[in-house]
């Protein structure tokens, strides 16, 4: 369990800040929303305080926000919920799942609807990382290339450059996305580790928590009472609903921070080899072939990403050979300049 100190005070850094996000959205029916949950949040409070009272330890100075608190209130207050809603997820302020769903018609109507708008969007956002970690590779090694290329025509440091790029790339990508995943993975599971701890300590204030934010979305409010009761007859349904619901996360998906970095290493080198290739093979008209191979994967790149842009892919293959065209020979005419001037 939890520190019963540490839980009082989230629970009251919760109420304090939908407070904040019912300012924000006055006049809405979201603001009744938020009051109710903020009101929610301080009678959870007051069961942490009375855990306290009953062990006999002190009560807790009154609530002040901290700066953390405060400057994310001041930011909420100017780019208002729906901007900041993974921030505020992240400060333990439920029912964001509002702010990224369109329509009341997608609310389950039955246990078994619940979380399934949730299941089809992990293999399209891989899909996407995929091909921004290959459009990374593609223009940051060729741009690299066709500067030493510019400079100094043997193909051994071409080669070498190029091996070097692709390398410190692809390992750096790794690193980096290794590293986001894992403080990703570590700030959901304690999410999720302190709505455990409350359902256990109050499930029927979760009960209404739930309630309301489907009633939010929607639903009939006596009918989002009811699925809320019957879901938090099932423990282990009713962890994944709160977390899916007043969280926005979904277990399943919390991400593995070894797979990532190996998917972001594999994207690059394969973007980045792809200038290197005639290279490494050691073509005579090496230089031309591995612009020819990059301006293909340039457009091939580029009209895949039309897939999560909505614009046609031919506009989006030929815009993307320009931009990475244009950084090509930006280099290549550097390099040519700095030969020149160091020789």
């Amino acid at each position: 369990m939890s520190d019963p100190y540490e839980s009082w005070r989230e629970e009251k850094q919760s109420a304090w800040l939908y407070r904040v996000v019912a300012e924000c959205e006055r006049g809405t029916p979201r603001e009744a929303l938020f009051k109710e949950l903020a009101q929610a949040a301080d009678e959870q409070a007051g069961i942490w305080l009375d855990a306290i009272a009953q062990k006999g330890n002190p009560p807790p100075a009154p609530f002040q926000p901290d700066m953390r608190t405060r400057v994310v209130a001041r930011l909420t207050r100017v780019f208002k919920p729906r901007a900041m809603r993974g921030v505020l997820a992240a400060m333990k302020v439920r029912g964001m799942a509002l702010y990224t769903q369109a329509a009341p018609h997608g609310m389950p109507m039955k246990r078994d609807d619940i979380g399934k708008r949730h299941q089809n969007g992990a293999a399209g956002n891989a899909l996407r990382a995929g091909v921004f970690g290959v459009n990374d590779g593609l223009v940051s090694n060729a741009a690299l290339i066709y500067g030493v290329a510019g400079a100094a025509q043997e193909p051994s440091v071409i080669v070498l450059t190029g091996v070097a790029g692709l390398l410190a790339g692809a390992f750096s990508m790794a690193a980096g996305e290794y590293v986001s995943v894992r403080a990703q993975r570590e700030m959901f599971e304690y999410q999720i580790g302190l709505e455990r701890d409350e359902l256990e300590k109050y499930p029927q204030e979760e009960a209404a928590e739930l309630a309301l934010i489907y009633a939010a979305k929607g639903m009939d409010a006596a009918e989002a009472r009811r699925l809320a009761d019957t879901l938090m007859q099932d423990p282990e349904r009713a962890l994944d609903t709160l977390a899916r619901e007043e969280l926005g996360l979904n277990p399943d998906e919390l991400g593995s921070p070894w797979v990532a970095a190996m998917s972001s290493f594999s994207a690059f080198t394969a973007g980045a080899a792809l200038p290197l290739v005639p290279f490494l093979i050691g073509q005579d008209d090496a230089l031309a072939t591995s612009i020819a191979l990059t301006a293909l994967g340039l457009f091939a790149v580029g009209a895949s990403m039309s897939l999560f842009t909505g614009r046609h892919a031919l506009l989006s293959g030929l815009r993307m050979l320009g931009i990475g065209g244009a950084a090509g020979l930006a280099t290549y005419f550097i390099g040519a300049w700095l030969g020149v001037a160091l020789g």
